[in-house]
């Protein structure tokens, strides 16, 4: 059993992706508001779907000799396991009366293909625009969550999706640039010109200032709650302290942990203002 119980194979390794499952699947069932079994099923089905993606990517590298072998096995044991997990939790939807749900799967498809195929050509890494897309996939859950806590579908959930997608497509684009501006040494970083570092930060601070003015006028005109620009402001004020305190010779851990902690905040804040 011990080749089976290798966690690079059986859990996903990029530690930054939690976040973006994790976040839009809490906002969603606090926007619910209520619990039931259908949620239980909902966050089994979704979980596992994500999980699966590490054997998978592991099973297509040992298919074309990037891993061992011997991977592949354990690879194809944790994909039965984590898809008789999906299929048992989708049974468990069914039966609930949320079929329809299943459709949010569809857009994951073409996307999880194209992943694979970048990874089969060595080609998975600094791929920007496929995690931004990718995170809109994960994001779904957040109008899913929503609607199994209303007990049907409601166009709320619609928001709850954007929102969510727009906050991860900004954390992807502030992370890249911490981690170009990592590259610097700190001697070297501390002569350059300020304006250097602005524009450089320019897209990520594009975005993150989009998404404060998209949350405030929506809250504005009434479709959205008036507060939920806040946890924006907070995004927003994060990117601006990273344009004036460069990541230069930081580890990625570091880089890794501040995106966690602030991406938490912001969750904890969507939370709270959305109600």
């Amino acid at each position: 059993m011990q080749p089976y119980l290798k966690k690079q194979i059986a859990l996903p390794q990029d530690h930054g992706s939690w976040v973006f499952i994790l976040s839009p699947l809490i906002i969603g069932v606090f926007a619910g508001r209520h619990f039931s079994y259908a949620t239980i099923y909902l966050i089994a089905a979704i979980m596992a779907a994500f999980m699966l993606r590490q054997p998978a990517t592991v099973a297509v590298k040992a298919f074309s000799g990037r891993r061992p072998k011997s991977d592949l096995r354990a690879a194809l044991f944790w994909g039965l396991i984590y898809g008789l997990i999906a299929t048992t939790a989708l049974i468990g939807l069914f039966t609930e009366g949320f079929n329809y749900l299943v459709y949010l799967a569809a857009p994951g498809v073409p996307v999880f293909a194209w992943h694979l195929w970048l990874v089969s050509k060595r080609a998975e890494r600094k791929q920007a625009g496929i995690e931004i897309i990718a995170t809109g996939i994960l994001a779904l859950s957040a109008p899913a969550a929503y609607w199994v806590g209303v007990h049907g579908y409601d166009p709320i959930g619609w928001w709850l999706w954007l929102l969510s997608w727009l906050q991860s497509a900004a954390s992807i684009i502030y992370a890249y640039l911490r981690l170009e501006q990592r590259e610097y040494p700190p001697e070297q970083a501390a002569t350059m010109d300020r304006h250097i570092w602005r524009q450089m930060g320019s897209r990520a601070h594009i975005y993150s200032l989009f998404n404060v003015l998209l949350s405030l006028a929506l809250g504005f005109l009434g479709s959205i709650p008036t507060w939920i620009f806040v946890p924006f402001l907070l995004q927003w004020a994060e990117t601006l302290w990273g344009l004036t305190h460069p990541a230069a010779g930081w580890k990625p851990v570091q880089i890794g942990m501040r995106q966690f902690i602030a991406s938490s905040a912001w969750t904890i804040l969507f939370v709270l203002f959305w109600r």
